[in-house]
Parts: structure tokens; C-alpha cells; sequence
């Protein structure tokens, strides 16, 4: 079996958005125009390594920014001991355990987190991590919250 051919009269469809190859254009500027007379701009896109990340502080309790991603804070942390009491009025918040156990006591129940398991916390509910040895968490937090 062949595989179907294009019409001339079709255009071809724009690169997919995960491809790195794409250009990223200002919302303002119409297809093919340029700003300034140069090349649209290119978003870079670089890997983060977490271990190595995590390396590079020691610190308990003061979480790093790695990255954002639509408006969340994406915070490497080394956790021990409890935490305060925290929640956030108008977003979610999610926890992803990397290393150790992370215990989140809800004012309900508490959850256990083991390495590779993660939290949604809802918007509005209060909560407070606990490590009882160093756990190493990846967290996804509102931009205008902190750990």
C-alpha cells in the first residue's frame, strides 16, 4: 500500500509545539514579519540535571528555583523536620519525593510519600511537610507562594 500523496494546494503544517527546532514569534507579530529587521527570537531550551542541582546546596527547608512552567515555580528542596502550616488561597501545589520519605500531615490524616510517588495538594488545604531523615523534593508551586 502507498502512502497518500499531498495536494500541491495544501501548505504545510506548522513543526509541532515540542519541536525544539520551532521559533517562537512575539504574540504581536503577524506570520513572516520581523521585529527589527532580525531573526524571530528561539526559546532555548537546556536539561536540568537534579541530582546535580541538589548538589549544589545544603541548605534545609529553602527550596531552589530550577525552572517556571506556566506561572508555577518548579523548586528543588531538601527537606528534614517539620515544616510550618501552609496553604495557598488561589492554587494547587504538587510534591514529587526524589529521595527518602516525606510524611504530609493534612489537618484530616497524613500521607506517606515514598521516593518516585508525588502529592496534589488542592488549593486551599493546609498542610505541612514532615521529614523525619534529609528527603529530596521536587515541587511545583504558585510563583507568588514559597516553600
Amino acid at each position: 500500500m502507498s502512502a497518500p500523496t499531498r495536494s500541491p494546494t495544501v501548505p504545510v503544517a506548522r513543526p509541532p509545539r515540542w519541536d525544539s527546532r520551532r521559533r517562537v514569534e512575539p504574540a504581536n507579530v503577524a506570520d513572516g514579519e520581523q521585529v527589527g529587521g532580525g531573526e524571530p527570537s528561539v526559546r532555548s531550551v537546556d536539561k536540568v540535571n537534579l541530582a546535580e542541582a541538589l548538589a549544589m546546596f545544603s541548605e534545609h527547608g529553602a527550596p531552589q528555583a530550577i525552572g517556571e512552567l506556566n506561572g508555577q515555580h518548579l523548586r528543588l528542596a531538601k527537606l528534614s523536620g517539620p515544616s510550618a502550616w501552609r496553604h495557598h488561597e488561589h492554587e494547587d501545589a504538587l510534591f514529587l519525593v526524589l529521595h527518602g520519605r516525606l510524611r504530609m500531615e493534612l489537618r484530616e490524616r497524613t500521607l506517606e510519600l515514598e521516593p518516585g510517588e508525588l502529592l496534589l495538594i488542592p488549593r486551599g488545604v493546609e498542610h505541612r511537610p514532615v521529614a523525619d531523615a534529609e528527603a529530596h523534593v521536587l515541587l511545583f508551586e504558585p510563583t507568588a507562594d514559597t516553600l
